[in-house]
């Protein structure tokens, strides 16, 4: 019998009790397993997905984004669509922004048309756009006006199409400009359905002259990552002053075989950019300086590293009960 000194006697009854010790630390790692991985996956995905918000341009409202907005909702991401006053570039690009600081965390910001050049002073300052679609849209530098980067290149059927239209508001006054019926789908959607465009024709948003002679307030892209689509069929916006701007702020862009309205005709092309860029700033990969992670993937790997310390702990203590046991 061992002395009051001496440990107690090991039995085959202690190993057993470690062994399932072991046992249920592994079989509790494994169940956890697929938890774990999918909130690597989230982790690698950036965490929370962006805001993805969509500026409608001239003779259009929010409606126009409709397509693209059910794709991007059935794959996950939060929508936001805005109407965009359309009554200067300065008041509108100010108005956008006060939109964008109602939207926590991070925003994919995308315009059409004049809503690219409302996107690029609205984002302007603000760190939570992460980055900048423009779809057939203008992008003005700052200080620069539509019209007159516009005159830098052949005009576009717009400005024969034009029907202009007194108007008066409790402000004061001024003149509205809409595309006349006979002429609108060749201008601004020539590849959708007659009977489609007759409807977007009678339900035109104007735009007031001024958006035109109104300086740009600010250039986003000058330091926001860019995405660009042209549209080489565009008789709205010269598919030549497209390529301009999309080279000008370095986008990433692709051209598509397009009206003015590529978000309607082809949606599928504007969703893979609104998606690659989402993707791209998420990762880290758009010229962005790199953000701490302290994401999911951080506490993934906490916990992994918790497991893995349990594990090792009562494997050494299986492996001293068996050496002990065999003396």
């Amino acid at each position: 019998m061992a002395g009051p000194s001496s440990p107690a006697p090991l039995n085959r009854r202690h190993i057993a009790r470690a062994g399932a010790l072991v046992a249920a630390l592994a079989s509790t790692a494994l169940a956890a397993g697929p938890a774990l991985a999918a909130a690597v996956a989230d982790g690698a995905a950036g965490g929370a997905r962006p805001t993805v918000v969509l500026v409608h341009g001239a003779f259009a409202d929010a409606s126009s984004w409709n397509p693209v907005v059910e794709r991007l909702e059935n794959a996950g991401y939060k929508v936001v669509a805005p109407a965009n006053p359309l009554r200067g570039l300065v008041g509108d690009s100010a108005y956008t922004a006060s939109v964008l600081k109602s939207i926590d965390g991070p925003i994919v910001l995308a315009g059409h048309s004049y809503g690219g050049a409302v996107i690029s002073g609205a984002a302007a300052g603000n760190p939570n756009v992460r980055a900048l679609v423009y779809v057939s849209a203008f992008m003005p530098d700052a200080g620069e006006s539509l019209g007159g980067l516009a005159s830098r290149f052949a005009p576009s059927d717009l400005d024969s199409a034009q029907r202009p239209v007194p108007y008066r508001d409790g402000t004061g006054s001024g003149t509205d400009i809409y595309i006349r019926d006979s002429v609108f789908r060749k201008v601004f959607a020539a590849d959708l359905p007659a009977a489609a465009t007759r409807l977007m024709a009678a339900e035109q948003r104007p735009i007031a002259t001024r958006a035109f002679t109104d300086k740009a307030p600010g250039a986003a892209w000058r330091t926001i990552p860019s995405w660009a689509l042209v549209a080489t069929r565009d008789h709205a916006i010269n598919p030549a002053l497209e390529r301009f701007g999309a080279k000008r702020a370095g986008s990433h862009t692709v051209e598509v075989d397009s009206s003015h309205v590529a978000m309607l005709s082809h949606p599928d092309a504007v969703v893979r950019m609104i998606r690659e860029a989402a993707d791209s700033t998420a990762s880290g990969s758009a010229e962005r300086p790199a953000l701490a992670d302290t994401g999911p993937r951080d506490r993934v790997l906490t916990s992994v590293g918790g497991f893995a310390s349990v594990a090792l702990v009562a494997g050494a203590v299986l492996v001293a009960v068996v050496r002990r046991y065999r003396r």
